[in-house]
């Protein structure tokens, strides 16, 4: 790996180094949108250091989404009379990718089944990523029925995931009524999402080279819903390996990419946004120093938080339930 690197493109990996960096520009104007909505206002070098500290956390803690714990903590540190909707944005931030990847997963892979289905290698990672798309949206639907109907007070206190309900509740309620902020989100993340594919893009263009082949950017489009779902999942740190063995499958079976080229086009996009990571490494360092805590007692706040908020909305609802 280290000799081919040494022969790459260096034009290209510095392209796809700051198409990540534009990616996390665009992750930190839809958060804005969504903080303004709230009256919460922070300087955007704030903005982009906690986006940065999350990008580094995300690294090392497994799943695709343990650097938010670590942004919500550091927000709570700069909004301490707007606790609750400091979290909420977070919350519907994550959701707002989350619904904005299933589209742009479903109808790419409905344009291209076919083409992804004439390898069973390949098929049989596809229906495990539909199945966890299509159940996290269900369950997205669903929530929103339970809440939108004011059922949540009267499920039982101890019932698994009645807070994050109660969560939910709250943020439809808060950004359900700013249609222009959410959509505005919404798109942001189509981008967000392109430009992510792009990073792993520049960094074929950049190995290419020998007559190599090597996937089309539509080709990644298609794919990358696909390994970013699966590679999410929290059994490895950063998704590190995962990615790389999807690589392997979906790049080899479906563009006759050679695996080992696959697992270097993975690496080394993994690489590209690792330094962006280590880049939030050092703001963390400097950000607040006095307020640094153990991941373990970080956790316990923001799950006291969740709570508090949870049964906030509960108390909210069963006062809406008595005016009726």
């Amino acid at each position: 790996m280290a000799d081919t690197l040494r022969t790459a493109n260096a034009t290209w990996l510095v392209l796809g180094f700051a198409m990540y960096g534009f990616v996390e520009l665009i992750a930190g104007w839809r958060w804005q949108l969504l903080l303004r909505v709230q009256g919460i206002e922070l300087s955007r070098f704030r903005l982009i250091s906690l986006l940065l500290i999350g990008v580094f956390f995300n690294f090392f803690i497994p799943g695709g989404t343990g650097g938010d714990v670590i942004k919500i903590f550091y927000l709570l540190k700069e909004t301490p009379g707007k606790r609750t909707v400091a979290l909420l944005s977070v919350l519907v931030d994550r959701l707002i990718g989350l619904i904005a990847l299933t589209v742009f997963a479903g109808v790419l892979i409905a344009l291209n089944w076919h083409w992804l289905m004439k390898s069973t290698e390949v098929a049989q990672y596809v229906w495990p990523a539909l199945i966890i798309l299509g159940a996290s949206f269900l369950g997205l639907h669903a929530s929103y029925v339970v809440t939108s109907r004011g059922w949540i007070h009267r499920l039982p206190a101890r019932l698994p995931g009645r807070d994050k309900l109660a969560e939910l509740a709250m943020a439809y309620n808060l950004y359900g009524k700013a249609w222009g902020a959410s959509l505005g989100a919404f798109a942001l993340s189509f981008l967000a999402h392109l430009g992510y594919f792009a990073v792993f893009y520049c960094t074929g263009q950049a190995l290419h080279f020998n007559g190599i082949r090597m996937p089309t950017f539509g080709e990644l489009c298609v794919i990358l819903p696909v390994v970013n779902t699966l590679s999410a999942m929290p059994i490895s740190i950063g998704g590190l390996g995962v990615r790389e063995g999807l690589f392997q499958v979906f790049l080899h079976h479906l563009c006759g990419v050679r695996e080992t080229d696959a697992v270097l086009i993975s690496s080394t996009g993994y690489l590209l946004t690792f330094f962006w990571g280590l880049i939030g490494g050092v703001f963390y360092l400097f950000y607040r120093p006095s307020d640094h805590a153990r991941l373990r007692d970080i956790k316990s706040e923001i799950a006291a938080l969740e709570h508090t908020v949870a049964e906030e909305e509960v108390a909210l609802e069963a006062a809406e339930q008595k005016k009726r």
